[in-house]
């Protein structure tokens, strides 16, 4: 279990890491963003939503619920900006877990959020912008790091580019290919093992925001703090491996 573990986001990469790391990312997004949702009625995981409503919010002269998209699409950026900061951090000074290090910070987030979210109901005009930039920036961190770490070939906070890729690939699948009389042309063929990773991502996503809004709904807030769990057991031996190196390196 260590090893694999340490597999999973360590800064030695494989498709296989890539893709069970992706796995387990995409159902905590889905999870974290229909419970954020039931917390403050507002999906944070993509930004194409957000940026379409300031644009609607500025022109309905709606200047407050303009600022307020502009705060949860800074914060996404920041989030993303973050990541690519760890990342660089840890890689120029040899590290095993320069993947690891944002997860962790990640989790530190999804445990404050799930510590304190209780106070959305006590200072609503004050918590919910808060509450909705910090999942923002934890989904744009989350997103930054699966698309550094699979050099942009997989996303893990939203599925529109899931769905869309898996659409061509299904018309791959399910293209004819007749030749025609002295055509020399390469047939049509889909990537079966890409066609099982977006519908396991696209299916671990929904099986997530199911799980999401039971659990927030549920037992509310609090709920946040399993996912938290689950991203900390992802990045922690790494994290643990550069403190044992760096202990023995002092002695």
């Amino acid at each position: 279990m260590r090893n694999y573990l340490r597999k999973l986001s360590a800064k030695e990469r494989s498709d296989r890491s890539d893709r069970h790391l992706a796995y387990f990312l995409t159902f905590v997004a889905g999870a974290a963003n229909a419970g954020g949702f039931m917390a403050v009625r507002q999906y944070t995981s993509h930004m194409s939503g957000i940026v379409s409503a300031m644009a609607d919010n500025l022109i309905l002269g709606k200047t407050g619920l303009f600022v307020a998209g502009l705060g949860a699409f800074l914060a996404f950026v920041s989030g993303a900006a973050c990541s690519a900061i760890l990342v660089n951090w840890a890689r120029r000074r040899h590290l095993h877990s320069q993947y690891a290090l944002p997860l962790m910070l990640e989790a530190a987030l999804l445990m404050i959020f799930g510590v304190f979210g209780k106070r959305i109901h006590f200072d609503f005009w004050l918590y919910v912008p808060i509450t909705v930039m910090l999942l923002c920036f934890i989904m744009g961190l989350q997103n930054a790091i699966i698309t550094k770490l699979s050099q942009s070939r997989i996303r893990t906070t939203h599925i529109t580019g899931l769905v869309t890729d898996f659409g061509i690939e299904l018309g791959k699948l399910f293209y004819w290919n007749m030749p025609k009389p002295g055509e020399d042309l390469p047939p049509v063929k889909a990537d079966r093992n890409k066609l099982v990773l977006l519908l396991n991502l696209i299916s671990l996503f929904f099986i997530g925001g199911l799980s999401g809004a039971f659990t927030f709904g549920y037992f509310g807030f609090i709920a946040a703090a399993a996912l938290s769990l689950i991203v900390a057991g992802l990045a922690i031996v790494p994290i643990l491996d550069d403190i044992t190196h760096l202990s023995l390196k002092k002695l």
